[in-house]
């Protein structure tokens, strides 16, 4: 009854957060179409703001939020855990986020859907200390499946990502709470695909047969680089320019905004935000983006990772994915263009997340195209064996080895103190 009260609180507030989610995005579209050259003064304003709230008033809220969950789930103690996992980060993750949406920045929902699912999870979980790598487990997976409405990838995420292996006894934690959230998802929004439902098939052409070796292999490169490049920033850049950026964060925060601000104009308003309208746009076949849109939302991606302010990479990544294939199409166009647009999803998010079970179960499940199963998993085993060529560690855990080891600095800090004063 735990598990299965957990995951309908988190149902409920993934559901919530998506509905605000989807306000912040379209207040800030209404007033870029107003004021376009507003938002060179806008975005980077919000990006400092959001940066310093989060390093002031919210410690370990930045970000993405898998990697502060993974780091939890390697942890011991209900306090270190705290610090990464409470209603206080979970609190701040939901407001960062919106003010990160309302400036324009390229992030996404769903990584702080997973942190703000997992903090319920350990809140609740205080009645059961002993289950807590599970509970968070639980929460992780129970707020994947929420925000995208993908059970399987759900469990999936949790199994290949989150864990990095099958456990027997927590197995039935997660379908539990998985299975709440779902339902209670379900139960306030309605049953829906998150793209929308597509027939998209290769067909027999060789431009088809073609299209997923060359799309895994851009996909892997592309997100490997992505990765890497962020995880490079997360860590700290050597030399004088590291430690500047250390001593002025938010001024860096200001300077990553304006860059997202000069992507947006430079794409007409189509970078900003998660990207999800351009990307279900392209995978429907109703609408139209830049010719540059795909290197575009990657740019504005990565200035809104590297900025360090609260706020996810897994639909801008999904929207970089279907620029890429949008663009790939032009070059094969003799491939079905929609077909292309989901199998560069699946290849750039599997290069970027270095997860291709999760990865083609996810889009998939939010495209509802059967018809692709198997060409959907080839680029995106293909586009994972790329991307370790360049990144050869997955993004969420080499990020939260930075958390470990911030957590194992703050412990030694305390500890050092308290017995100097034992031995005085």
């Amino acid at each position: 009854m735990l598990f299965v009260l957990g995951g309908g609180v988190v149902g409920v507030a993934a559901v919530l957060l998506a509905l605000a989610a989807d306000w912040a995005g379209e207040a800030f579209e209404a007033l870029a179409r107003r004021m376009p050259l507003a938002v060179l003064a806008l975005t980077p304003l919000g990006f400092a703001a959001s940066c310093w709230m989060s390093r002031r008033y919210f410690p370990n809220s930045g970000g993405s939020g898998i990697p502060q969950v993974i780091a939890a789930r390697h942890l011991h103690g209900l306090a270190t855990r705290e610090r990464l996992v409470s209603l206080r980060v979970a609190a701040g993750k939901m407001v960062l986020l919106l003010l990160g949406l309302l400036c324009g920045a390229s992030i996404g929902r769903e990584g702080p859907t997973v942190q703000v699912g997992a903090s319920i999870m350990f809140a609740i979980g205080r009645l059961s200390p002993r289950r807590q790598p599970g509970l968070l487990l639980a929460g992780a997976s129970a707020g994947m499946a929420a925000a995208f409405n993908t059970p399987l990838a759900g469990i999936v995420f949790g199994i290949e990502e989150m864990s990095r292996s099958f456990e027997a006894r927590t197995s039935g934690i997660i379908l539990g709470a998985v299975i709440a959230a779902g339902v209670t998802s379900l139960s306030l929004q309605g049953d829906y695909t998150y793209f929308g439902t597509t027939r998209a098939v290769l067909g027999g052409t060789w431009q088809g047969l073609l299209a997923v070796p060359l799309l895994g292999v851009l996909g892997g490169l592309l997100g490997g680089g992505f990765s890497r490049v962020l995880i490079l920033f997360a860590a700290g850049l050597p030399g004088r320019a590291g430690a500047f950026l250390a001593r002025h964060p938010v001024p860096f925060a200001a300077l990553c905004g304006l860059a997202v601000a000069v992507c947006g104009l430079l794409s007409d308003g189509a970078v900003f935000g998660t990207g999800y309208a351009q990307a279900r746009g392209l995978v429907q076949g109703t609408s139209a983006v830049p010719d540059a849109f795909g290197p575009l939302k990657l740019i504005a991606t990565l200035a809104s990772s590297i900025s360090g302010i609260p706020g996810g990479i897994f639909a801008p990544s999904l929207a970089v994915g279907a620029g890429l294939g949008n663009s790939v199409s032009v070059l094969l166009p003799g491939a079905p263009a929609q077909a292309l647009v989901v199998l560069g999803m699946v290849a750039y998010f599997s290069g970027v997340v270095q997860a291709p079970i999760t990865a083609f179960v996810i889009v998939t499940e939010m495209t509802n195209d059967h018809a692709l199963v198997v060409p959907l998993m080839l680029a995106s085993a293909i586009g994972f064996a790329t991307s370790k060529l360049v990144c050869p560690e997955g993004i969420y855990h080499a990020l939260a080895r930075n958390f470990v080891a911030a957590e194992a600095v703050h412990r030694s800090r305390t500890v050092e103190p308290l017995a100097g004063q034992a031995i005085s």
